[in-house]
């Protein structure tokens, strides 16, 4: 009795499933059939593993294609399979060491979806399950074994509630440069070619610098850019927006990001052509002190030291289990 409601107080905590989270399930997953997996005498089907991953494969449809597709769905459905001979090894782990959930607990779950996913229409419910072809006695299996999933790993993995703070003063040592928020420039370019070939480079270099004097003068940097600037944002007065580093070539980039908010560069030689750069504002480049990053680091630790003892728990089953993969 004392398992019975050890079990059922875990699985309160489970969410409720609707159906329609679902999605159809996919013609496809009962179309074609066959052994997948056999776990401990136990079989897994390529409907369920098909099943399983729909949702990541009509989201692969729409960012690949071609052989990349196929592989990536192929992934997809080996992560789906690796997944249910999990679930199966923990029902078979909960049966094992003879844990019971009441009947009536699951037949409550079900009433709970009807009430807040149907708005209490049953009816609604059952044609929504025929709709994707599973029984009402599918849909309870299925609920039980997610119950069943998820009371065993609360009762296996432990989760810490708290972590040193030399674990977290260690993490964000390692992790600062992810914590950076991106240095960005808003830039301003006057390009001039020297036009080398042509022999006249030193006077291209002399309109540079008679352009940088006007600016000097008060000139505007944007009217200047559309008179002189021969480079894609000449129509726009040269104004390229905000940018991050390794956008510019880098003599370009380590003036830019040098350069204080409204000041004018000297004229630059890169390559054949001249530049003037203008800085108009600048932002980022600041890291988050580890006070502000600690709730973060914990939490992000927590889950880390969670799923390691999730997959020692699920690698001792493994262990002992036979599996086989078709």
């Amino acid at each position: 009795m004392g398992r019975r409601l050890f079990i059922s107080l875990l699985a309160a905590s489970v969410l409720p499933f609707s159906p329609l989270c679902q999605g159809a399930l996919a013609e496809e997953s009962r179309v074609i059939d066959g052994i997948a997996a056999i776990v401990n005498g136990d079989v897994i089907t390529y409907s369920q593993v098909r099943a399983l991953s729909a949702p990541r494969e009509r989201l692969l449809l729409s960012q690949f294609k071609g052989e990349e597709l196929a592989k990536q769905i192929k992934a997809a459905r080996e992560a789906a399979l690796k997944d249910l001979i999990d679930r199966q090894l923990i029902v078979q782990s909960f049966r094992k060491e003879k844990y019971e959930i009441p009947e009536h607990f699951v037949d409550e779950h079900v009433s709970d979806i009807i009430r807040d996913d149907f708005g209490g229409d049953r009816n609604a419910f059952i044609k929504t399950l025929q709709a994707q072809n599973f029984s009402l006695t599918e849909f309870k299996k299925m609920e039980m074994e997610k119950i069943i999933v998820q009371a065993m790993r609360g009762k296996n993995v432990k989760m810490n509630t708290i972590i040193s703070p030399t674990k977290v003063k260690e993490y964000y040592d390692q992790h600062r440069s992810e914590f950076t928020v991106k240095e960005q420039v808003k830039l301003r370019m006057i390009m001039i070619p020297t036009r080398a070939a042509e022999g006249n480079s030193a006077a291209q270099k002399a309109i540079a610098e008679e352009i940088l004097g006007k600016l000097a003068d008060g000139a505007p940097f944007d009217r200047m850019a559309q008179m002189y600037s021969e480079d894609a944002t000449r129509d726009s007065g040269g104004d390229w927006g905000w940018i991050e580093r390794k956008t510019l070539a880098a003599p370009l980039e380590k003036v830019a990001f040098n350069l204080p908010p409204g000041r004018v560069s000297h004229v630059i030689e890169v390559g054949p052509n001249y530049y003037i750069l203008k800085v108009d504002e600048k932002r980022g480049g600041d890291t988050p002190t580890l006070a502000k990053m600690r709730p973060e680091i914990e939490k992000k630790l927590l889950q880390e030291d969670s799923q390691r003892q999730q997959e020692l728990w699920l690698a001792g089953l493994r262990q002992k289990a036979y599996i086989r993969i078709f």
